[in-house]
């Protein structure tokens, strides 16, 4: 059993745990643990057999041998699978910045600029109730008056 399991555990930890079901009914359940934070899920998944001691013994072995070529084949497909993902990022990524980095085509010297425009007359702006607001100028007999009348 465990020399089936020996590919696995060389790249991670496993947890292995065996309990009595019912009568004479037996669960072996094998879980991978990750081997780092970044790790995906699928490479958790844990297989769980029941059976009797006699059917365990004769089936387990082979069920562990498919379990980790299984196992040991999704953690490669997944590892290229970032591989191609990380590298097309790279190339985009690239191509973006080589696009930015050169001048358009459309601004070649052939094609004719574009007239400017003519200035266009601004809207006088609303008077606002915070400015300060411009007082008439009082004429000298105005203001000789208006002291006259306070006195």
């Amino acid at each position: 059993m465990f020399t089936e399991l020996m590919p696995l555990l060389r790249k991670r930890r496993l947890l292995l745990t065996i309990s009595l079901v019912e009568g004479y009914t037996i669960r072996a359940t094998v879980v991978p643990q990750k081997a780092s934070d970044t790790e995906d899920n699928a490479l958790t998944t844990p297989l769980a057999i029941t059976g009797t001691a006699e059917e365990l013994d004769r089936d387990l072995p082979q069920q562990l041998v498919e379990f980790t070529g299984a196992h040991l084949q999704l953690q490669t497909t997944l590892a290229s699978a970032k591989a191609e993902m990380e590298a097309a990022a790279k190339a985009a990524r690239e191509e973006a910045r080589k696009k930015t980095a050169k001048p358009s085509s459309a601004s070649n010297s052939t094609t004719p600029a574009a007239p400017a425009a003519a200035p266009v007359p601004r809207e006088p702006e609303a008077p606002s109730l915070f400015a300060p607001q411009a007082q008439p100028e009082a004429t000298a007999a105005q203001e000789e008056e208006e002291v006259g009348e306070a006195s």
